[in-house]
């Protein structure tokens, strides 16, 4: 008798691509991945109705949905939408109490609304004009991740994550942070299976901890 092959869809953070995802591996004869990515919202969209149409990406039911940073978000706001076996989140938040003081500032003062974001596609500008090889390898690693640079999609996604209005999680999520987590500080977070010396970008480089656990994670009841 065969084995039900479970779907897991990964949804990669902030303008990112699905590329963040390219060296994970889950044995296929359980397992088959399918890569989520962001699109341009329409004007004035709210997240639960971009999460709406992202939902409408989904073709399987009882679903594994991982979201990463910014991703996770928005799978915890996708789930109200389409039938999960698994919500795991990774480097990211469950509720506005675990976001850091600067973001909760940020909102206040309304100073993100001030962020250069059209500089985001002058990527390929900035590289060629980098004076030293470490700026130019890491402006070439950003835009080989960056899969949205379109202003208005980081202008609403910016607003989108500091504007979050989650108060209290599912108790069902699955949480997987780093301790070296310079955007979402672990002394802030509740509740996760930790990883050490992960930092925020993490699922690239430490894919062989995610290789070596996720699929126990995602089998145990």
């Amino acid at each position: 008798m065969s084995q039900e092959i479970i779907h897991v869809y990964l949804m990669p953070g902030m303008a990112a691509s699905p590329l963040i995802f390219e060296h994970i591996k889950l044995p296929k004869n359980q397992f088959k991945i399918h890569l989520l990515e962001w699109f341009v919202p329409v004007k004035n969209e709210s997240l639960s109705d971009y999460a709406q149409r992202m939902a409408k990406h989904i073709k399987h039911e009882n679903i594994v949905l991982l979201g990463v940073s910014f991703g996770g978000v928005l799978v915890q706001e996708m789930c109200k939408y389409v039938s999960v076996k698994k919500l795991i989140i990774v480097s990211s938040v469950k509720s506005v109490s675990e976001l850091p003081k600067r973001m909760h500032i940020a909102k206040t003062t309304k100073v993100y609304k001030l962020l250069p974001t059209r500089l985001a596609s002058s990527v390929d500008l900035f590289a060629k004009y980098a004076y030293s090889n470490k700026i130019k390898k890491r402006l070439n690693l950003y835009k080989m991740y960056l899969s949205v640079s379109d202003s208005k999609y980081l202008d609403w996604a910016i607003e989108q994550m500091l504007h979050w209005g989650q108060q209290k999680c599912t108790s069902e999520i699955i949480h997987i942070h780093g301790d070296k987590d310079a955007v979402f500080p672990i002394k802030n977070i509740s509740n996760c299976i930790t990883v050490k010396n992960g930092t925020h970008a993490m699922i690239i480089y430490k894919y062989k901890w995610f290789n070596d656990n996720l699929p126990r994670i995602i089998l145990e009841n």
